[in-house]
């Protein structure tokens, strides 16, 4: 009896739908869908966002979410697999998922060039989970941004907010057309940008010097390209005395911002 009841209390003043039916999984939905309890209470509590189109949880992450976020309108309580049927196969949602309004992208302008401050620029690298790691790590080391082009990024939802673990909402993202031309209006405002390049000859930390600066990567198949490279105002490997020849790019970026958090002022 106390079972039924409290079901009935979580779902009071909710949106149901009829019979708990909901349409099947469609193959394009991760574009405008998080999921995974970090991402969606980072997106929340985030007031650069706009309002949920649709908020599912199940019982007891919509209490929750009320105790964190206080009553949202649209939150409907299901079960784990009406929730699953509206994502990816696959999704491991932890019993929540938001449907949203694509984040905002920040401009180049917004980024202070103060000493120690710390940019992630990406060429072409376009795994969303490697994106989604990247911003995790840039989160953690406390880089003041990331900077992506137009047509070779991800959306910042679906898998990698997910990979991300709410650091999506936590690192602020410009989008940009043009990486060299972004480097050249970083340049002007005072930013020094540090390519990571496996064949350049000087080691990252000797490269480093604390002044504002954006850590650039390349993809992993091709680097950075030549342009990019160009714009770069030195270019630096990190040392490696194993045996392996590289590393993924979320890890080569969790040791560039490891090693940039070292100097700071």
């Amino acid at each position: 009896m106390s079972s039924h009841s409290e079901r009935n209390d979580a779902r009071r003043g909710k949106n149901q739908r009829p019979g708990g039916r909901f349409p099947r999984r469609t193959e394009a939905v991760s574009d405008d869908w998080l999921w995974g309890w970090h991402a969606v209470a980072a997106a929340l509590a985030n007031p650069r966002r706009a309002q949920p189109r649709k908020l599912l949880a199940t019982a007891e992450r919509a209490r929750e979410i009320e105790r964190r976020f206080g009553p949202l309108p649209g939150l409907e309580v299901c079960d784990n697999h009406a929730i699953a049927q509206r994502l990816p196969q696959g999704a491991v949602h932890q019993g929540v998922a938001m449907q949203v309004e694509a984040l905002e992208s920040v401009e180049l302008s917004d980024f202070a060039a103060e000493p120690g401050a710390v940019l992630v620029m990406l060429d072409q690298v376009t795994d969303p989970q490697n994106v989604g790691a990247i911003l995790r790590s840039a989160a953690a080391f406390g880089a003041r941004g990331l900077i992506l082009q137009d047509r070779h990024a991800p959306k910042l939802a679906g898998a990698l907010a997910k990979a991300a673990v709410g650091a999506v909402d936590a690192v602020p993202t410009a989008h940009v057309v043009n990486l060299s031309r972004a480097l050249e209006a970083l340049a002007d405002a005072g930013w020094r940008a540090v390519g990571l390049d496996g064949s350049a000859e000087a080691d990252l930390e000797d490269v480093l010097d604390g002044s504002p600066t954006v850590l650039v990567l390349g993809s992993e198949g091709e680097g950075l390209r030549r342009l990019v490279a160009e714009h770069c105002d030195a270019l630096a490997r990190i040392p490696m005395p194993g045996e392996f020849e590289s590393l993924n790019v979320s890890a080569a970026a969790a040791v560039a911002l490891y090693a940039a958090s070292k100097i700071r002022p």
